[in-house]
């Protein structure tokens, strides 16, 4: 029995395809930043980091400079940014979820997403916040073993 080209593309599995994220450990210290999510309909509540989407054609460095300006009025240098972590998160069907740590920026860190974020506040990173979205949670301590790979949730 032969194979038609047509039959064979139908029974090739599905590519799996990803949404990519950004999170900025923006770093005072031995403590880091954390918002508290509020309107968003997903763990409002939580203590979570600067964070959000990658948008076509835009590097995760550009991404996170750019949400650090978006949320909490900072301005980062590319030069500044150090990789600290990715996490293949199954959320939403697949998430890569790039952490970043920045130790030096310019600007007072302030609430510039109220309607998103009820308060910021640095916790120090061996006292993180009780109420956080278990994968940054999972993320960060990661990052404090030196491990810059995860898989969480598949």
């Amino acid at each position: 029995m032969s194979v038609t080209a047509e039959s064979s593309q139908q029974t090739k599995p599905q590519r799996h395809k990803v949404t990519g994220d950004v999170h900025l450990l923006l770093r005072r210290g031995s403590a880091v930043l954390f918002g508290q999510r509020q309107n968003t309909g997903f763990e409002d509540g939580a203590w979570h980091l600067p964070s959000g989407h990658v948008e076509a054609d835009e590097s995760v460095i550009a991404a996170l400079i750019r949400e650090a300006g978006e949320e909490i009025g900072v301005t980062i240098e590319a030069k500044d940014v150090q990789f600290s972590h990715i996490m293949h998160n199954s959320s939403s069907g697949g998430r890569m979820a790039f952490f970043f740590t920045v130790r030096s920026w310019q600007g007072e860190p302030t609430n510039l997403e109220p309607d998103k974020c009820s308060n910021l506040e640095w916790f120090a990173s061996d006292a993180l916040p009780d109420h956080m979205i278990d994968y940054c949670r999972v993320a960060i301590q990661h990052i404090q073993r030196s491990m810059p790979f995860s898989i969480y949730g598949w």
